[in-house]
């Protein structure tokens, strides 16, 4: 029988942490080793959630758990204030990454594709786990081929941080690879309230809305000559993640330096 690849979950109390330590446990082929999580420090999992089948012992310090576990690969929910951290000390010890915390900037980035290309590690940042989010940024990269105007709305819970979400800016670079070049309109815009038409990447509008009962959606709207072509995601519930995040701590091994995009792995 192969061995199981080691796991541990950083941001493990979240909603997401949490769905991915089911998922984990059901596994054959992975072995939760280690969950971190600023809160609930010293009690066991099975203790304050619905988990009752994994008593292992929350911690706060994910480099006490990397030096006590020796992982084989460390899956990130926490938020953008401590991926980048726990990214950099989990590859400096060797451990390849998951990164389904979005977030990181462009310099955060570079540096952690220097670090694992130096180590000869993994990490892959994922802004979105679910196939048909995948299947829908892939779509609309083929539609940006026949339609130059478009924009973005994407809407999330009101518990999400950042903004625009990670898939939005995942979605806009894809259209902007095969992307015809257009040229500004010749139309002077006023907002009559600052960012009313969203912000602006490389000419797409991009729209964040946060509300209580969303989960994670998205639309591309794609504008032509008597005509428009909507493309929209809907994730009605986490547990849609789940399959990506297992693939990806299968295949992270496999990977020597940094990708961006679940598709990268597919």
């Amino acid at each position: 029988m192969a061995e199981k690849i080691k796991v541990v979950i950083a941001g493990a109390m979240g909603k997401m942490g949490l769905e991915t330590v089911k998922a984990v446990l059901d596994d054959e082929s992975l072995e939760l080793v280690g969950v971190v999580d600023i809160k609930d420090e010293g009690k066991k999992l099975s203790e304050i959630s619905v988990i009752r089948n994994c008593d292992l012992v929350i911690k706060n310090t994910l480099s006490e758990v990397i030096e006590q576990q020796r992982p084989d690969v460390l899956i990130d929910f926490t938020n953008p204030q401590s991926v980048f951290a726990n990214a950099k000390i989990a590859l400096q010890n060797d451990v390849n990454c998951v990164l389904g915390t979005t977030g990181l900037n462009d310099i955060e980035i570079e540096q952690l594709e220097k670090i694992s290309t130096a180590r000869g590690k993994g990490v892959a940042i994922i802004p979105n786990f679910a196939i048909g989010a995948v299947l829908m940024m892939k779509f609309a990269r083929e539609a940006a081929k026949y339609f130059s105007d478009v924009e973005i709305i994407e809407l999330h819970h009101n518990q999400k941080v950042d903004a625009p979400s990670g898939t939005a800016m995942k979605t806009a670079e894809m259209i902007n690879e095969v992307r015809e070049p257009k040229a500004p309109r010749d139309l002077k815009e006023y907002e009559k309230i600052a960012g009313s038409r969203g912000g602006d990447d490389e000419g797409i509008r991009i729209h964040s809305v946060r509300l209580p009962g969303l989960v994670a959606h998205q639309e591309v709207i794609f504008g032509g000559a008597g005509q428009t072509l909507i493309i929209r995601h809907d994730t009605i519930d986490r547990s849609c993640f789940m399959p990506g995040v297992i693939l990806a701590a299968k295949k992270i091994s496999q990977v020597k330096g940094l990708v961006h995009g679940m598709e990268q792995l597919m």
